[in-house]
């Protein structure tokens, strides 16, 4: 039995061919696997649960449907989804796990990320990850009228679209140094992450020892599935 972790995928109804990939994935392959990981950025905005539309319901009751079947989901949130709730996870069967999250994979400790937190060159995304995660405004945040939270948040995409694209690639990607003083913290020798859109395994030497760090693939014209168990990891492309 494998374990499988994806993430970015950025689910919404304006994507309804990458939402079917995702539907298939969790009836066919997801089924196979002992455990699902979900590393954020899962729908493209989360604004509350008591803001499910018939299209998040969609996805809650296939995810329910995989967590009956004995799949264990955990789901970390990302930049664009970290306002999940109980009944969210109640309802979709899903455990929320914190980021960061270390785990025993297979006999290798194993630090869990989003990412967003690792891209500490960009100090004035950094600065706003802060503000937009505090509790006391995300109580606020929550208490907002729907359509108030809606305009505001499709404001926040659309004012985070112009600022990527001026951003050079340094900035967007995470820093060396970030991640090593969190493996270093965590005493981790392998790092899972998203959030960059930028797959990759990158293999590098720590305090002397070797570790590894895994960027997973965003779901943006295919599918992206790292899969691992007691012998072996490897990459699966899901294909619209």
């Amino acid at each position: 039995m494998s374990t499988l972790f994806i993430s970015d995928l950025h689910l919404s109804p304006q994507r309804p061919k990458m939402t079917q990939l995702f539907l298939d994935f969790l009836k066919l392959r997801a089924k196979k696997a002992q455990t699902l990981y979900i590393l954020g950025d899962f729908f493209d905005v989360w604004i509350g649960d008591d803001a499910m539309d018939e299209f998040a319901h969609s996805i809650v009751a296939a995810l329910r449907s995989l967590a009956d079947s004995g799949v264990k989901i955990f789901l970390m949130p990302g930049n664009r989804d970290f306002l999940y709730g109980r009944v969210f996870s109640a309802q979709s069967g899903v455990t929320l796990i914190a980021d960061p999250t270390c785990v025993d994979l297979y006999g290798t400790r194993t630090l869990l990320v989003h990412g967003d937190s690792l891209c500490t060159t960009d100090k004035k995304f950094q600065f706003f990850r802060y503000l937009v995660r505090h509790p006391l405004l995300c109580g606020i945040y929550l208490r907002l009228p729907l359509s108030a939270r809606i305009n505001f948040a499709n404001f926040l995409r659309s004012k985070s679209t112009r600022a990527n694209k001026q951003k050079s690639a340094y900035l967007m990607d995470v820093s060396q140094e970030s991640v090593e003083a969190m493996m270093r913290r965590y005493q981790a020798t392998r790092l899972i992450h998203g959030h960059t859109h930028d797959p990759n395994t990158h293999q590098f030497t720590l305090d002397g020892k070797p570790v590894t760090r895994i960027v997973l693939g965003a779901w943006e014209n295919s599918g992206w599935v790292l899969s691992v168990d007691e012998s072996s990891m490897h990459t699966e492309i899901l294909e619209v």
